[in-house]
């Protein structure tokens, strides 16, 4: 009996900021429950709550990772500078990585697997890809265990993002064209328009159809964010564009995503000058250490519960 409750009081006990109870889901996006899946024994690899921290360009890599169709980033890597390496949203079949005809080495980040550190899966892969001595594609089934992560690689100091308005990249470096072109076409038809802006960092434009949005991933600390954000929401400073409206956020490898609905027809453009005025707000509600008055206290927690679905 002493046994069971001192098991049950564990589980029960709260956690410290950044760690997974066990009876909460698996941050690896398995849906199973933390202690059945990366918290169990030999439930693979160390999970690590903000695996793309100190990369050039952490927040547009989860953005490329979570809500951008189509989009590529060129990477330098150490050792390997003269080799042609790129960063891509989605590769043919989800692949996690293309030893390309051309020489070129592509790596995924929208995949199948999660073995608890995505920095380190994409090291893994982007290794076994220079070393490949054929064209293909590298695969990744197991967890790839102890070495090198992302970060012991790349030796960019920033991260040039394209966003493609489809598939099309996936043939650049090819002739023969008519193995991937079913395979493009598919792809093509899922993807909807997306725009990076180019006033502020990690902003993202997309029209899903019925409505348009803008997600922005944040680097800041989530408590601080969640404070500068409600101050701003609680005195309507928040509305980046007439009728536009924040609805909540999303939370994705240790960082924020706040999540604006806009009017259908706003387009990227209209957002580049209210996004840099946003912004400087932002910057100083951050800077603002004074305690958050009753109303803002109220908005936080709601803010913090508004859980958007990425689509």
């Amino acid at each position: 009996m002493a046994k069971k409750s001192r098991t049950k009081a564990r589980e029960a006990a709260p956690v410290a900021d950044g760690e997974v109870g066990p009876k909460q889901p698996c941050p690896c996006g398995s849906g199973k429950r933390y202690k059945a899946c990366h918290g169990a024994p030999g439930g693979g690899d160390v999970f690590v709550a903000r695996p793309f921290e100190g990369l050039p360009g952490e927040c547009d890599i989860v953005a490329l990772r979570e809500l951008v169709p189509a989009g590529t980033a060129p990477l330098t890597v150490k050792g390997a500078e003269d080799r042609t390496v790129q960063l891509c949203t989605l590769l043919p079949g989800a692949s996690p990585a293309m030893s390309r005809e051309s020489g070129q080495v592509w790596i995924g980040l929208q995949v199948q697997h999660a073995f608890g550190d995505p920095s380190r899966d994409l090291a893994a892969v982007l290794e076994l890809a220079l070393a490949a001595e054929e064209p293909g594609v590298i695969g990744l089934t197991t967890p790839p265990g102890p070495g090198a992560r992302l970060q012991d690689l790349v030796t960019n100091d920033t991260l040039d993002v394209t966003v493609h308005d489809g598939f099309d990249f996936w043939l650049a470096d090819v002739e023969e064209r008519e193995e991937l072109a079913d395979a493009m076409a598919q792809a093509n038809e899922g993807a909807t328009p997306t725009s990076r802006l180019t006033s502020v960092e990690a902003a993202y434009w997309t029209d899903v159809g019925t409505k348009e949005h803008l997600r922005w991933v944040m680097p800041e600390p989530e408590d601080a964010l969640l404070d500068a954000l409600s101050r701003l929401h609680a005195s309507g400073a928040d509305v980046i564009v007439p009728d536009a409206r924040l609805v909540g956020m999303f939370r994705a490898h240790g960082l924020l995503a706040p999540v604006w609905d806009l009017p259908l027809g706003t387009g990227a453009e209209a957002l580049e000058e209210p996004a840099a005025a946003f912004k400087a707000a932002l910057d100083e509600a951050l800077a603002d250490t004074t305690p958050l008055t009753s109303e803002e206290r109220s908005t936080k927690s709601g803010l913090a519960n508004r859980q958007v679905t990425i689509r």
